[in-house]
């Protein structure tokens, strides 16, 4: 039997990667800006030509510069050099991406030895930092050797100032959208000002007063904001305005969830949608839940034809020992009804608090207006489309935003004991973004002697197709049999990594379907991108459906883009990422902690045998990708095919997979692990809760064992990595730059695996973000703080002590964690019994970021290990942070800073198609050997915010963002939940 391989390289993480990160990553890349290079007449040198975007993160002693230099003439600029002067007492502490020093008041920025040269189009950042006392103003006056620099266009400023939020109005209705617009560069006027709902057009004016009337507006929940255009070609976007529109006549309540104290009162207000033509009376009672909670005044409510849209307050009062959650409806003839959700709080130390603060946050996401979740209920990468990280458009989404969506109704279930939304959680996903028996439907035919055929893996997109080799030997899948008598299906229970949650490139394969929808269609899509390599950045893809039956794309689909065949074949393919997974889990563990507490586990358990389940097949990713025996494999042939258990590293590696052919009668199908094994998507706590939790131990015969070894294994993993100074370096792998190669002399080994210093992809290199360490470790410090295992403590106390010593938090509230690690050294190799103290293994911190997601997640890590430790320090920066955050970076929609997105002048990269492959996407964009990533993206011309781009594009200034991922909305949500939980009676 003839088995097919999987796509070389499964998921890159979906990560909120800052800024900083990324130019990193694309500082010398050059970038044809359309500009030409013909020289007209004698021959002679041009003139050089060039702009400085200076930006800064300043925390009241001290601020991080950036500066970023753009070659905007014909010709290279060779050996660059930098000069500016401050006007202050601004020091000079350290730099990076340049040679950096200091005269006076003059910084002098040399070009790096490793990039000397800046294209035509081009640009390269540096970056440093600088201590300083009394005024910080920025450099007005650049040179770049010797010529001076066009410097930093302003942007103009956006209001809408109507519709306000939260304004409700009745189906038909007109609705007047009116916008304050200003140019702020001398000399500039205002264009024209749009007026969006999401990414619809709707309107646009060229004068003032801007304004627009959008009329016979359907029902639903609106998100509507402004965009300013000015002579420049720079825009501006207004903060977004949620509206609702109701069927008919409703009843408005404001706001729709509020916390109360025990012992205390709070309020909200109701008013009616639309005028009525006589008097109304709407009523208010509780309908359900803590009967601790109950109506103190504002029962009954009288509204008439002239006070109808005045707000009157309702009050409700809680008891003294009561606590959760309950529903108060309020109810008016020939109105439709509307709820509010109360939920009783603590009223010790700083639980009210922060359990206050988590509501608010909680409301923001869940308000329909602010865009987070589609019409389905799934959440999006991020509320906001431009968007490209390892998701390629923000109206994607991923297994891991799933997974923080269970976390946090998990967490929602343990302040207001309503685990009604927990269970909702997972079904969404189960419904979603676990392939179901007709997604994946040959299953049967799978061979577990015979799981995959090899297929090598290459650096770089120009090596692709791979062949496919039968003469490699390849192990025997040792679980496949045990999973089939555990559950009686053939059928993973996984979540696929990737999803077009809109349809937007148009595949339209709903769940429960086979290569069903298209273009028309708005069904999620199960997609994929990742396919070519450790080289392949997200600006390199070509996406792809996960049910190929050649529809789009080429002759044999986009099958021959990946693999080298000589029968393709229509198949399906899906690809898990296991920390996703892990993190779900591990939500699961909480949810059984926390309601267990309560008294309602049996709420949940039918949810927490789910988990269990996806524990069982999540063991896919303990394997080595073709199943050969773990340890000094240096070559395909030689490298031994597995029997057992022994081609498990017992790690979470970075993907499992599988497929098959849609032909029911065609009979083939293949599963394969992962190789390459990175310290960031270790969980040790989901490996304790599917050995420890009765609820959560899965039912296959060996799984418990192998989750026990899996959690020795771990924490071994993270020991093994810790570098001098503590941080924890890349990870390890079993197949040498994925084809079992040999790798250099002397490198370490863990267990017979290869030490890899930035293991699966190389751009940017996956070791280098910081967010990988405070994700992983938090996993740890639940690890140590549930059941103080002395290993986790001795890596915690190490690595928070590093942090600690690179994380600043200033009385006025600006702070700076660490964003980009560079490495040197390796480790010693493993030995169990006498660790080695990785003595030649460093790591130093390139640059600092207030990125949201990564700075609660380090809070939270902080938490766990000081509510364990006792460390006052390790606390009150965690704590410290988080009022930063919630102080200084709050907006309308949750918590949010300012991004520069440098790395989008790659919209125009290309993106390497064989010459004389030809295909078409499903919006008829063409695929070819000139293909650019913007170019098979067309659709991304019609984004309302892609000015910004096209204006960078062209020249000007890189383009300012304010994202709202979900997964950092959800763990700043979670870390304020999470001190009131540990810390609230302090």
């Amino acid at each position: 039997m003839r088995v097919l391989p999987v796509p070389e390289v499964p998921p890159k993480p979906p990560r909120g990667r800052t800024r900083k990160l990324l130019v990193a990553a694309t500082a010398a890349i050059s970038l044809p800006l359309g500009m030409s290079s013909a020289l007209s007449g004698t021959a002679q040198a041009a003139a050089l030509q060039c702009s400085v975007d200076y930006t800064k993160n300043d925390w009241g002693s001290g601020f991080t510069a950036n500066v970023t230099i753009t070659n905007r003439g014909s010709e290279a600029i060779e050996d660059w050099t930098l000069t500016y002067d401050y006007s202050g007492n601004q020091r000079l502490q350290q730099g990076w991406n340049g040679q950096w020093s200091q005269s006076g008041r003059t910084v002098t920025v040399k070009s790096p030895t490793y990039n000397t040269r800046i294209a035509s189009g081009s640009a390269v950042t540096a970056g440093a930092n600088f201590s300083y006392s009394g005024t910080n103003a920025d450099p007005t006056s650049f040179s770049v050797n010797g010529t001076r620099c066009g410097g930093n266009l302003s942007a103009p400023t956006a209001t809408l100032t109507s519709p306000g939020a939260g304004a409700v109005f009745s189906a038909g209705a007109t609705i007047a959208l009116a916008a304050d617009a200003r140019a702020t560069e001398s000399g500039a006027t205002i264009e024209k000002v749009e007026f969006y709902s999401d990414t619809e057009l709707l309107g646009t004016d060229t004068t003032a007063p801007y304004s627009f009337d959008w009329e016979d507006v359907p029902a639903g929940n609106y998100s509507i904001y402004a965009v300013a255009h000015d002579s420049n070609g720079m825009s501006a976007e207004s903060t977004p305005v949620g509206v609702e529109v109701t069927d008919g006549p409703a009843v408005v309540v404001t706001p729709a969830q509020l916390g109360v104290r025990q012992g205390e009162t709070a309020r909200f207000a109701v008013k009616l949608s639309e005028q009525p033509s006589a008097n109304v009376t709407a009523t208010v009672a509780r309908t359900g839940g803590n009967s601790g909670l109950s109506v103190a005044d504002g029962a009954s409510l009288t509204f008439t034809p002239s006070n109808w849209d005045t707000p009157q307050n309702v009050t409700i009062a809680a008891d003294d020992t009561g606590s959760g959650a309950a529903t108060f409806t309020v109810s008016a003839p020939g109105h439709d009804a509307a709820e509010v959700t109360v939920t009783q709080l603590s009223n010790s130390g700083d639980a009210g608090e922060y359990e206050d603060r988590f509501l608010e946050l909680y409301n923001k996401i869940f308000d329909p207006a602010n865009g987070y979740f589609s019409p389905e209920g799934i959440p999006y990468h991020s509320v906001e489309t431009l968007m490209v990280e390892a998701p390629d458009h923000g109206h994607e989404t991923t297994s891991e935003a799933y997974s923080y969506l269970i976390w946090l109704q998990a967490m929602y279930g343990k302040v207001t004991e309503d685990w009604g939304p927990f269970n909702e959680s997972w079904q969404i996903m189960e419904d979603y973004m676990i392939p179901t028996k007709a997604d994946q439907p040959t299953n049967s035919f799978y061979d577990p002697s015979k799981p995959a055929t090899y297929a090598a893996e290459h650096p770089t997109p120009e090596d692709y197709p791979s062949a496919i080799d039968g003469n490699v030997p390849v192990g025997r899948d040792p679980i496949a049999a045990e999973l089939r008598s555990a559950y009686g299906t053939d059928e993973i229970y996984g979540m696929h990594w990737l999803q077009d949650v809109d349809n937007v490139y148009g595949y339209g394969n709903e769940p429960g379907s086979v290569c069903q929808g298209g273009p028309e269609s708005d069904a999620p899509s199960y997609i994929n991108t990742f396919q070519r390599g450790s080289q392949e950045s997200v600006w390199e893809t070509v996406p792809q459906p996960t049910c190929d039956d050649f529809t789009f794309g080429g002759e044999n689909g986009y099958l021959d883009l990946f693999m080298d065949d000589d029968n393709y074949a229509e198949q399906w393919k899906f690809t898990n990422a296991p920390d996703a997974d892990a993190r779900a889990i591990q939500a699961a563990y909480w949810a059984e902690m926390w309601a267990e507490e309560q008294g309602k586990k049996s709420e949940i358990t039918a949810t927490l045998s789910k988990a269990a389940k996806m524990g069982d097949y999540l063991r896919y990713a303990f394997f080595d990708k073709y199943f050969k025996k773990i340890g000094n494999c240096t070559g395909p042939t030689s490298c031994p095919a597995g029997t057992g258990k022994d081609s498990a590293h017992y790690l979470l590696s970075w993907y499992y997979a599988w497929g098959g052919a849609t032909d029911t009668s065609a009979g083939w199908a293949w599963r394969i692990g992962s190789s390459h094994n990175h310290f960031g998507y270790q969980n040790p706590m989901t490996a304790h809760a599917l050995t420890t939790v009765p609820e959560l131990r899965p039912k296959g015969s060996t799984a418990v064992s192998d989750w026990e070894k899996s959690l020795q294994r771990q924490v071994e993993f993270y020991r093994w990595l810790q570098s001098d100074e503590g941080g924890i370096a890349g990870g390890a792998t079993n197949s040498w730059e994925g084809d079992y190669g040999t790798p250099p002399a002397g490198t370490p080994t863990f267990y017979g695996m290869f030490y890899d210093e930035k293991p699966v992809y190389h751009d940017p290199p996956s070791n280098q973000w910081f967010g990988m360490q405070a994700w992983s470790m938090e996993r740890v410090a639940e690890l140590y703080h549930e059941t103080g295992n002395a290993t986790a403590k001795e890596v915690l106390d190490k690595w928070v002590d590093w942090v600690l010593s690179e994380v600043t938090v200033n009385p006025d509230g600006n702070y700076q964690i660490p964003s980009t690690l560079q490495w040197s050294g390796k480790p010693d190799t493993w030995n169990p019994s006498n660790p080695g103290d990785n003595s030649d293994l460093h790591v130093t911190v390139r640059d600092y970021t207030t990125d949201v997601g990564v700075t609660a997640a380090l809070a939270k890590t902080l938490m766990y290990y000081a509510a364990k430790s006792g460390d006052e320090e390790a606390r009150t920066t965690a704590k410290a942070l988080m009022d930063a955050m919630w102080d200084h970076h709050q907006d309308a929609m949750g918590i949010s800073v300012e991004e520069t997105r440098t790395d989008f002048e790659r919209f125009d990269d290309p993106v390497y198609v064989p010459s004389g492959w030809t295909g078409t996407m499903p919006n008829g964009d063409r695929i070819d050997s000139d293909s650019t990533f913007l170019s098979i993206r067309s659709f991304y011309q019609d984004d309302p915010q892609f000015n910004k781009v096209e204006s960078y594009l062209n020249g000007g200034q890189a383009p300012t963002f304010n994202y709202h991922r979900f997964w950092a909305q959800a763990d700043a949500a979670l870390a304020l939940a999470t001190y009131a939980d540990l810390f609230g009676d302090e």
